[in-house]
């Protein structure tokens, strides 16, 4: 433990924030210490096997089944999986960074912009990617998500991720993982805030399996920290934003819902400093398969074929001989939307800049641009070092649909990135 958080991935944790609240050889006392309510959260089923199942148990002020009834949000107007209605094309697709000046004055709930999704919530199974810009902080209200968990991905600005399982000081390099169904509320440090959002609705985010890499590698469960028992005891107006089944609804509590004393468990959110990840890599020749940068997967019913792969290019040396070193040209069976969380992308040479986001899905031909494959091409292959870069992939078995906003805002230029190619000449 070490700075209010504990290390482990997927750990089964015990915190109080006061001392004699968790029982003891127990899970559900007759009368818990304090007067405390406890409640199971419960993030797969109870029957799943020990190796799979996630919950936790919560020792709270008051249960959270004590609210009215929720009725619609009528804020967020761009926090909406609903695809565009027209006919989804195999084109290629990318954004520039959303401004921060058309968002206005929101919080984290409000300035949250959908961009891409797959299947319904309802289905348990696919992924969304949102946008988020917020300039002030979420006041006397909270959000929960019952259609996924949220991966937090900052670009610009510190987040303080206040959850009912503790607190999670997030800056940009760093992600955080907040379970489905866990309320929180966001504050902004630094006065405002923009990045990404991953809400993955399958099975949980795990640690990829290293196979053949062997016991270490990539993302080591050690550096994942999770929060201490940490909770508010704040009475008087209080609103609770649920997101469920891709709707906004909301109810009055009067208290902050963050009230949770002590709990056990290994269900609860997370962070993960991306600079610490492992970095796997050829010392001989050929580009290996992108899935050596897998930091967190969501497996699917097929196996080896995932629901959602969080993957990241960073920082790293490049020392393959005779090889043409960027990612190269592929048409993929997954679907592939990718962002920048800072620096420049190696297959990209321009249109590409911390905050974009851009689209490749299934079967669409992808690759680095004309200058970027020029330069790539005829570059002295020496060991090289990318640095000061960070760029990460939401991948999916599942089409991304572009919502109705993302279509109304995407570049229109987008494919002359392929275009003037030279022919190659095979008579030579």
């Amino acid at each position: 433990m070490s700075d209010g958080y504990m290390t482990g991935f997927g750990n089964h944790f015990a915190t109080e924030a006061v001392s004699g609240a968790l029982p003891i050889g127990r899970n559900s006392p007759q009368k818990p210490a304090f007067g405390l309510y406890a409640e199971q959260l419960s993030g797969t089923a109870f029957t799943a096997p020990r190796s799979e199942n996630r919950r936790s148990w919560l020792y709270r002020l008051r249960p959270s089944a004590a609210h009215p009834p929720f009725t619609p949000y009528q804020g967020a107007a761009h926090f909406d999986p609903r695809p565009d209605s027209a006919p989804l094309s195999p084109n290629r697709m990318r954004w520039s960074p959303l401004a921060m000046s058309d968002a206005g004055d929101v919080d984290w709930v409000d300035g949250m912009t959908t961009m891409l999704a797959s299947h319904g919530a309802e289905t348990q199974s696919g992924a969304v990617v949102h946008i988020y810009r917020a300039n002030k902080d979420m006041e006397r209200r909270a959000f929960v998500s019952a259609d996924g968990e949220l991966l937090f991905i900052p670009e610009q600005g510190r987040l303080t991720l206040l959850t009912e399982l503790g607190r999670i000081d997030l800056s940009p390099g760093e992600v955080a993982v907040v379970p489905r169904g866990v309320r929180f509320r966001v504050t902004l440090p630094d006065g405002s805030a923009r990045g990404y959002v991953a809400e993955n609705h399958g099975a949980p985010f795990r640690l990829p399996d290293l196979g053949p890499i062997g016991s270490n590698g990539l993302a080591n469960p050690r550096d994942f920290e999770t929060p201490v028992a940490w909770f508010e005891d704040v009475e008087g107006e209080f609103e609770l934003v649920q997101k469920y089944l891709g709707q906004l609804w909301r109810t009055d509590l009067g208290r902050s819902p963050l009230d949770v004393v002590a709990w056990h468990g290994n269900l609860a959110p997370c962070k993960y400093d991306l600079a610490r990840f492992n970095t796997i890599g050829t010392v001989s020749f050929d580009h290996p398969d992108p899935s050596i940068f897998t930091v967190l997967t969501s497996p699917s019913d097929v196996p080896g074929t995932a629901n959602a792969d969080f993957v990241i290019f960073p920082p790293r040396w490049m020392v393959a001989e005779d090889t043409f070193r960027p990612p190269w040209f592929h048409r993929n069976v997954m679907s592939e939307a990718m962002g920048l969380i800072h620096g420049a992308y190696d297959a990209k040479a321009e249109g590409f800049g911390p905050g974009a986001l851009s689209l490749h899905n299934q079967m669409s031909g992808h690759g680095p641009d004309v200058a970027s494959w020029k330069g790539a091409s005829e570059a002295e292959l020496k060991p090289h070092k990318i640095e000061n870069t960070m760029a990460f992939m939401v991948e999916s078995r599942w089409v991304f649909r572009p919502t109705a906003f993302a279509c109304t805002c995407a570049q229109r230029d987008y494919d002359s990135a392929w275009a003037g190619f030279p022919k190659a000449d095979v008579r030579r």
